[in-house]
Order: structure tokens, then C-alpha cells, then sequence
């Protein structure tokens, strides 16, 4: 019986879809649709920067680095890099490798209805 009750657990939590780690404060910005089904911070912009002995592993430094605090503040469905609009990206060669800085609006996929101002409607 114990055994049958476990595998029955199981099943349903394989059923039911896992929540969103959103922490509520993207809420604290206006929001806005745009191409590619996202729904994008309107004109809030995250940091991220980096450092690496080539060019490509400090892109990808700075990268994470912006993607790491955005999924940080307000959950890993805004942070994704390759999700984000108004990117920039800016390098620099030092003595002991390359330096990136990046900035950019976070966005998320669009699952849902938008009020007119942007917040999230609900």
C-alpha cells in the first residue's frame, strides 16, 4: 500500500507543470510586447560584466554575469540572455586578457495578457 501511495505521488507531480520562480518585483516596471513573443521590461535596463583571456570568454563572462542577477531579482524566466532586448556589448583588450560590459532590458516568453500600461494583468 505505502508503495503504491509513493508511486501515485509521483505520478501526479510529474503531471502537474512546476511554478515559475518569479519573485514579483519585475511587477515594479512597466512591461511592453515585443517581436518574438517576449514580453520585455519597457525601459528598465540590468548590467553584467566580465573578464577572460579571450574575447569569447569574457562575452560570455559578462553574459552570465547580467543573466545571473536579472534570474537573481526577478526569477530565471527574465534571466535569459538571449531573451533580453536592446543588448550592447562592449570589449576591451588588457594586459591580462579581454574585459566585457553588457547591458541590456530583460524579457521573458510571452504566456499571457498584458494590461495597456505594461504590468503584468492579473
Amino acid at each position: 500500500m505505502k508503495k503504491q501511495l509513493v508511486t501515485i505521488a509521483i505520478m501526479l507531480g510529474a503531471a502537474i507543470p512546476a511554478k515559475a520562480d518569479e519573485t514579483g518585483l519585475a511587477s515594479i516596471h512597466e512591461w511592453k510586447k515585443e517581436s518574438g513573443r517576449r514580453i520585455c521590461m519597457a525601459e528598465h535596463f540590468h548590467d553584467g560584466a566580465g573578464s577572460g583571456k579571450t574575447r569569447k570568454e569574457a562575452e560570455a563572462a559578462a553574459k552570465a554575469s547580467w543573466a545571473s542577477f536579472t534570474a537573481f531579482e526577478y526569477g530565471s524566466n527574465w534571466g535569459r540572455y538571449d531573451l533580453a532586448a536592446s543588448k550592447k556589448l562592449d570589449c576591451v583588450q588588457n594586459a591580462n586578457g579581454w574585459s566585457c560590459a553588457t547591458t541590456a532590458r530583460a524579457c521573458k516568453r510571452d504566456g499571457g495578457v498584458v494590461k495597456a500600461k505594461g504590468r503584468p494583468a492579473g
